[in-house]
């Protein structure tokens, strides 16, 4: 693991390595996506099926595409007992949280006896894409589902690869804790058109959330207008700010809880102290031997992993801020200080025994977090994103009496007399 010293103003190989990472979708894949989801939208679930025969090589009937709610309840049964309770006081903390998002309908009465203001409703569906394989996270699943669910959808839709339920008997047990009960048995770019579109099947949905590999980011980009999305999610990093007061064992270990995602995960350590440096690169490589995905963590430390050394914590922050990263860790003697200089980051955790896994399993709020530098303007996935705001518009005969000749001038100036005769009608 490198380590590299950081002045700001200049130029630096490793920052910019690790900044080149990006949403960019490349011009072959979306063309390739984009006939998968033309396909889908005019071919409905004859197009789901020749698609899923394609690229999963799983041929379904039309009666298979629809997960029976009965299947759902089986599988669960097979999950560890004492994982699914954990599971199900996550999914406790992660409601507790995310009831404190809702968000209220409001008026006010202005001066001239007119009535403004907004009223918060829910979108009336949601559909949740569920990766297979070994991305299949049912953290990930009450991370999506919950902050739909405490904004009121009537309708959340499940669509999740062939055979997640049938391995994953984990996920299935997050599914039938979270009481949902329309699940799809289709994956890919095509699960994301069928969301968008609907089939004979799958009814369409308002928007789209959940992780996906390229194909499902694709895809998402391409029918965002059509439907709501959450966001096209880049690869996964972490960075921690720490001083002499840290402690290298805890800060390796974080860096490799994420490293150990994804080649393209970043993990970054800020420091004061030349000794906390050295000592975290030694503990990196210890520690790297431990871990199950070791060559993927590997990689992804060789190629976006750095500790950084600064002159002091206010550098340190000004580098976390030109960085954005989803996670950052305070591993400070001053964290609230330190934090109080923080205006890019999805989620902070703060001191030696908040590591970044809390947050991604159990503390309660979201771990669907704005990544590879979208936090400058992004936020966490919450209840917010699930809400539609309809604003109101009230005025009296005395209110458009008041304001007639405001609003024609205006209206003048931009000449718009159809915009001008629809007041003054009002009031001749």
């Amino acid at each position: 693991m490198e380590i590299t010293r950081y002045k700001p103003g200049e130029t630096n190989a490793a920052l910019g390595r690790i900044r080149s990472r990006s949403l960019h979708v490349n011009p072959e894949l979306i063309a390739q996506v984009a006939e998968i989801v033309e396909g889908v939208r005019a071919g409905g679930d004859e197009a789901l099926i020749h698609f899923t025969e394609k690229f999963d090589g799983v041929a379904l009937a039309p009666s298979d595409i629809r997960v029976d709610p009965d299947f759902i309840r089986r599988s669960a049964s097979r999950a560890d007992a004492r994982v699914v309770e954990s599971f199900r006081q996550a999914i406790s903390n992660v409601r507790a949280f995310h009831i404190h998002q809702r968000e209220r309908d409001w008026l006010i009465t202005l001066e001239d006896g007119s009535t403004v203001g907004q009223r918060i409703l829910p979108v009336s569906s949601a559909g949740l894409y569920v990766p297979g394989g070994r991305a299949a996270y049912p953290s990930s699943v009450i991370m999506n589902a919950v902050p739909a669910q405490v904004a009121s959808v009537a309708r959340l839709a499940i669509t999740t690869p062939p055979g997640t339920l049938e391995i994953n008997s984990v996920v299935a047990a997050a599914i039938d804790a979270l009481g949902i009960t329309e699940v799809y048995r289709v994956g890919g770019a095509q699960a994301i058109a069928a969301l968008a579109f609907g089939t004979e099947s799958i009814r369409r949905v308002d928007k789209i959330v959940g992780p996906g590999n390229v194909y499902v980011a694709a895809a998402k980009k391409l029918v965002y207008g059509a439907v709501g999305i959450d966001s096209i999610a880049g690869p996964t990093e972490v960075v921690v700010i720490a001083d002499e007061t840290a402690d290298p064992r805890f800060i390796a270990a974080d860096l490799l809880a994420q490293a150990e995602h994804d080649e393209e995960a970043s993990a970054i350590c800020i420091t004061v102290s030349e000794e906390i440096a050295r000592e975290v690169v030694r503990e990196v490589d210890l520690q790297l031997a431990q871990i199950e995905r070791q060559q993927t963590a590997r990689a992804s430390i060789e190629k976006y992993g750095a500790v950084f050394l600064v002159s002091s914590i206010e550098e340190a922050c000004e580098l976390v801020n030109l960085i954005a990263p989803e996670h950052l860790e305070l591993m400070t003697a001053d964290d609230d200080g330190a934090a109080s200089m923080i205006e890019n980051a999805g989620a902070i955790f703060f001191g030696h025994f908040s590591p970044e896994p809390v947050g991604d399993y159990f503390a309660g709020p979201n771990h669907v977090l704005p990544t590879v530098g979208t936090a400058r303007f992004s936020s966490p996935l919450g209840v917010y994103d699930f809400l539609k705001r309809q604003s109101i518009i009230r005025y009296t005969r005395e209110a458009i009496e008041k304001n007639a000749n405001a609003i024609s001038s205006m209206a003048d100036a931009e000449g718009l007399t159809a915009h001008k005769r629809a007041v003054t009608i009002r009031v001749e």
